[in-house]
């Protein structure tokens, strides 16, 4: 979808006058109106874009930190079994291996 207007356009847009025509003052205050909601519509654009920009950086450095997050939890787990290997040749000593 291509923004064909802008609020300067809107502004410098020249109507033909005729006798039988519309209100000027009605128009030109159509008009600012329009140009009202334009500003607005670039304002809540260009703050979308910026959020848009921020939550992908976010979404970027989430996914780095992951694998490492992943990483430290496999060398828990091997600790874990590590452990609990020495735990059982205490316990159970020669036994264990009969």
């Amino acid at each position: 979808m291509e923004i064909k207007l802008n609020s300067k356009i809107i502004l410098e847009k020249e109507f033909k006058k005729s006798v039988k025509g519309y209100s000027i003052d009605q128009v030109d205050q159509f008009l600012d109106q329009i140009m009202e909601d334009y500003d607005a519509f670039e304002k809540t654009i260009e703050e979308l874009r910026a959020e848009n920009k921020r939550l992908k950086e976010e979404l970027e450095n989430t996914t780095v930190r992951r694998p490492q997050v992943q990483q430290s939890a496999g060398n828990t787990n091997f600790d874990i079994l590590k452990r609990l290997s020495n735990l059982e040749k205490h316990v159970f000593g020669s036994k264990l291996y009969e």
